[in-house]
């Protein structure tokens, strides 16, 4: 039997496969983003809505996936999966330009949207959906990473770094000497930066990386 709740939650699996919040799949299939909203799954008379057969047919050829696949997402063993761990997910602009993570990196307040993805046990885990050309080829438009702010960061890892003068920089932990930190480019285009501890506010470790 094909219910209301088994294809939302089969479109939900469907994003988190491709590293997507709900509203970045729409995007990639080029729809309006809040086309699979939790709040347009309903009316306004609280009847449920149902995707339309377009918005499927979009999705399902620009994440290349076939309609069985689609199927099984809703009766096979990911479906019994949801619900699990979720992650918060925001837009790269926003999180470059809007109050969303505390002193220490962790995000805060309730511009969030939540994803369902399993990807790292750090429960302040969230993922950053890449609107514009970070540090391309290697960070571009449309990538999705996920960013874990309670992991350790070691020599080699890529991490995602707030100076305390505003800037938001992704890069590689090349060495830590005492208080400084020297971060390579990820491109290899650059040359290394040093920072002193004071220059820092924030550092996250990139613990997943969709391209």
């Amino acid at each position: 039997m094909l219910t209301h709740k088994d294809v939302w939650n089969a479109i939900d699996l469907l994003a988190a496969k491709h590293g997507y919040s709900t509203s970045g799949l729409a995007r990639r299939a080029g729809l309006d983003p809040t086309t699979f909203n939790k709040s347009k799954r309903t009316t306004g008379e609280g009847k449920p809505r149902w995707p339309s057969t377009e918005s499927l047919s979009k999705v399902l050829a620009a994440t290349q996936t076939t309609m069985a696949d689609f199927v099984s997402l809703m009766y096979g063993p990911a479906a019994a999966a949801v619900g699990g761990p979720r992650l918060r997910c925001l837009p790269w602009s926003r999180l470059a330009s809007e109050d969303v993570l505390d002193s220490a990196g962790f995000p805060v307040g309730n511009a969030w949207e939540e994803v369902e993805v399993t990807l790292t046990d750090d429960r302040h885990a969230y993922l950053v959906e890449l609107d514009v050309d970070v540090a391309p080829p290697m960070f571009r438009r449309g990538d999705t990473l996920v960013v874990s702010p309670g992991s350790g960061i070691r020599r080699g890892d890529r991490m995602l770094l707030r100076l305390r003068q505003g800037s938001l920089l992704i890069g590689t932990v090349v060495r830590r000497a005492g208080p400084r930190l020297t971060v390579g480019d990820v491109t290899g285009r650059e040359p290394d930066r040093t920072f002193a501890a004071a220059e820092i506010a924030w550092m996250g470790r990139i613990v997943w990386l969709s391209q």
